[in-house]
C-alpha cells in the first residue's frame, strides 16, 4: 500500500465561497456522462483537494446509485450538503445543472432555427470517440477502487453479462446485487467491506477534511424533524408550480403535461440517464409528439457532448417541444422554448434534491453498519459492470455508425484509442482530451 501523503496535513476548512467557485467550475467541465463526472469528482475532491475521504465518497456514491435520477448530480449535492449544510447541497446540485441548461438552450435554439452546420458536425465527430474513452476510463478508475475482493469481481462480471447478453433491466441488477451484498455481508463480511479509505486499503491520498474518523457535525445527525421538514418543503416546491400551471393553463396544456410527465420520469426510472431515455423517447416522441425520432437522437448527441448530466437531454426535449408548439405564440418562439426547457429541468431534478437533503442523514447514520454498507458495496461493484457495458455500447455505435453491415470507421477508432491512451497512460484531464479530440474531428471532417 502506498504511503504517499501519510505525513500530509489535513486540508484547511473550505469556505462557502471557495466551494461555490469549485461547483461552478465543475458545472462547466463535467463531461463524459455520469461515469466521467464521477471520475472527475473523485480526482478533484478525493485525490487532489482532499475535501472528502475515499471511503466517505464511495459511501455517498453507493446511496446515489440506488436512487432514481442522475447519480453524479446527486453525489455533488450530497457532498455539498456534507460540507455546508442544506444550502451547500442546493448550490452544488444547482450549479451542476445550470451551466448545462443555458448551454443546451443556446444550442437547441441554433439547432431548430438554423439546422446543422459543418463545424458542429465535425466537432461532434471527434467528441463521440472521446466520450467512449472517458466512460471506459471511468470504469477502470471506479473498478480499481471498488472491486476489492473476488466476490465483488464476480458481482461486476455477472452484472455485465446480465445487461450485455440478457438485457436484464438495471433495477433488477441493482436489486440482485443488493441481495448478494446483504447475504455476503453476513456470511463473509470481510469480502464486502467498502474499498478505499485513508490508510485502510486502497490508495492513500493523505488525511481529508471530511475523513473516516471526522466527528459527525450536527446537521448530518439523523433527526426525524429534519427528514420530515425536508420532505415537506420538497413536496411544496413541486405542488405550487404544478398547481400554477394547471389552474392558469389547464391540465391538458403542453407545459402542464411536460411537468407531470417529467415528474414521473424522475421518480419511476432507475439507473440514470440511459435507463430513463427509452421512457422519455416513448412519451415525448410516441405519445405527446413534442419532437420526432430524428430530433430525439440529435438531442442525445447534444447531451453527450455538453457538460452536465446526460439526462439534461430533457431540456432539449422541452425546448424543441415548446418552440415547435409555439406555446407563447408565433412571435415568442425562443421564449417559449426556453420556458419549456426550464420547467422540464425543474420537475426532473427537484426529486433528486429531496432524496439527498431528506435521506442524507439516514444514510450517514448507516456508515459504520455493515448490514447497510455491504449491499451498497455490492451495488457499486455491479455498476462497474454496467458502465463497462455502456462503454462497449458507445464504442459500437461510434465505430460502426451505420450499423453492423456498414463500414468500420477507422478514424473514429484512432481518435478513441488516442483518447484512451491520454487518459489511462498519461493521466490527462477530461477537458483537455475532449478539446483535442473535438479539434481532431473538425480537421478530419474538413479534410474528408
Amino acid at each position: 500500500m502506498s504511503t504517499a501523503g501519510r505525513g500530509a496535513d489535513r486540508p484547511p476548512e473550505v469556505s462557502f465561497g471557495e466551494a461555490f467557485r469549485f461547483w461552478l467550475k465543475l458545472g462547466f467541465i463535467s463531461f463524459g456522462g455520469p461515469a466521467g463526472q464521477i471520475a472527475i469528482m473523485h480526482q478533484e475532491l478525493v485525490e487532489r483537494r482532499r475535501w472528502i475521504s475515499e471511503r466517505r465518497f464511495l459511501h455517498a456514491l453507493n446511496y446515489c446509485m440506488v436512487l432514481p435520477g442522475p447519480e453524479a448530480q446527486q453525489l455533488a449535492t450530497y457532498i455539498g450538503w456534507l460540507m455546508h449544510r442544506s444550502w451547500g447541497g442546493i448550490v452544488a446540485g444547482a450549479l451542476f445543472v445550470l451551466p448545462s441548461l443555458f448551454i443546451l438552450i443556446g444550442l437547441s435554439w441554433v439547432y431548430v432555427a438554423f439546422g446543422n452546420t459543418a463545424i458542429v458536425s465535425g466537432l461532434f465527430y471527434g467528441i463521440k470517440p472521446a466520450v467512449t474513452a472517458i466512460v471506459l476510463h471511468a470504469a477502470h478508475r471506479i473498478g480499481s477502487r471498488a472491486l476489492r475482493s473476488a466476490p465483488l469481481w464476480l458481482v461486476a462480471g455477472a452484472s455485465f453479462l446480465a445487461i450485455f447478453a440478457f438485457d436484464v433491466p438495471f433495477p433488477a441488477i441493482v436489486a440482485g446485487a443488493g441481495l448478494i451484498g446483504y447475504i455476503g455481508g453476513r456470511m463473509a463480511p470481510a469480502k464486502f467491506q467498502s474499498g478505499g479509505g485513508n490508510g485502510q486499503g486502497g490508495a492513500n491520498f493523505g488525511p481529508a477534511l471530511i475523513d473516516d474518523d471526522t466527528p459527525t457535525p450536527e446537521h448530518v445527525r439523523l433527526s426525524r424533524s429534519h427528514v420530515g421538514r425536508a420532505a415537506a418543503v420538497g413536496v411544496l416546491f413541486w405542488l405550487i408550480p404544478m398547481a400554477c400551471l394547471t389552474f392558469s393553463l389547464g391540465w391538458g396544456s403542453t407545459l402542464t403535461q411536460m411537468g407531470w410527465f417529467f415528474t414521473k420520469a424522475a421518480l419511476l426510472t432507475f439507473g440514470g440517464a440511459y435507463a430513463v431515455l427509452p421512457y422519455v423517447h416513448q412519451g415525448a416522441v410516441g405519445h405527446y409528439g413534442w419532437l420526432t425520432p430524428a430530433q430525439m437522437m440529435d438531442g442525445l448527441a447534444l447531451g453527450e457532448t455538453t457538460p452536465g448530466p446526460l439526462i439534461m437531454v430533457v431540456a432539449f426535449v422541452g425546448f424543441v417541444g415548446g418552440y415547435l408548439k409555439a406555446i407563447l405564440g408565433p412571435n415568442l418562439l425562443l421564449a417559449a422554448g426556453s420556458l419549456a426547457a426550464a420547467i422540464v429541468t425543474w420537475f426532473t431534478f427537484l426529486p433528486s434534491f429531496v432524496f439527498i437533503l431528506a435521506g442524507g442523514p439516514i444514510i450517514e447514520s448507516t456508515r459504520q453498519d455493515l448490514k447497510f454498507t455491504a449491499p451498497l458495496t455490492a451495488i457499486t461493484a455491479a455498476v462497474v459492470g454496467v458502465i463497462l457495458n455502456l462503454a462497449l455500447f458507445f464504442g459500437y455505435h461510434v465505430l460502426w455508425p451505420r450499423g453492423p453491415r456498414g463500414p468500420f470507421d477507422g478514424l473514429s477508432a484512432l481518435i478513441a484509442v488516442g483518447a484512451a491512451v491520454a487518459l489511462l497512460r498519461f493521466k490527462r484531464n477530461v477537458m483537455e482530451v475532449i478539446a483535442v479530440c473535438a479539434i481532431a474531428g473538425l480537421i478530419a471532417k474538413n479534410l474528408a
